[in-house]
């Protein structure tokens, strides 16, 4: 059984930064990507970032040069720099693992429970 566990959501004012962390836990041999999503009130669950195992990244449009995505492959974990935030960005935040092979060398896909996100003054 694998499981992701976020934390480092809350509330911040415009302007704030907030670091948000997930840690994969279990009989976890690799993880190709590990990325964020986020889905806001009425609307789809969107890409926020993502990163290879080999450390390359892709983000939305909507948050390049003001979050950045990395992970720590020893530790199962992956992070996400949020700066300059904006009230756009407030949202539930879901981390994904995509491609992870387990001890029985099955692979498979994992969301995180999600942490909320607040932009607002």
């Amino acid at each position: 059984q694998v499981q992701l566990v976020e934390s480092g959501g809350g509330l911040v004012q415009p302007g704030g930064s907030l670091r948000l962390s997930c840690a994969a836990s279990g009989m976890i041999i690799s993880i190709n990507v590990m990325g964020w999503y986020r889905q806001a009130p009425g609307k789809q669950r969107e890409l926020v970032a993502a990163i290879t195992r080999g450390g390359e990244s892709n983000s939305a449009d909507s948050v390049k040069g003001r979050f950045t995505i990395s992970r720590d492959n020893a530790k199962n974990t992956v992070y996400l720099q949020m700066n300059s935030l904006r009230p756009e960005d407030t949202a539930v935040y879901y981390c994904n693992a995509a491609g992870v092979i387990n001890t029985a060398r099955v692979t498979n896909n994992y969301w995180g429970q999600g942490t909320q996100v607040t932009v607002s003054s």
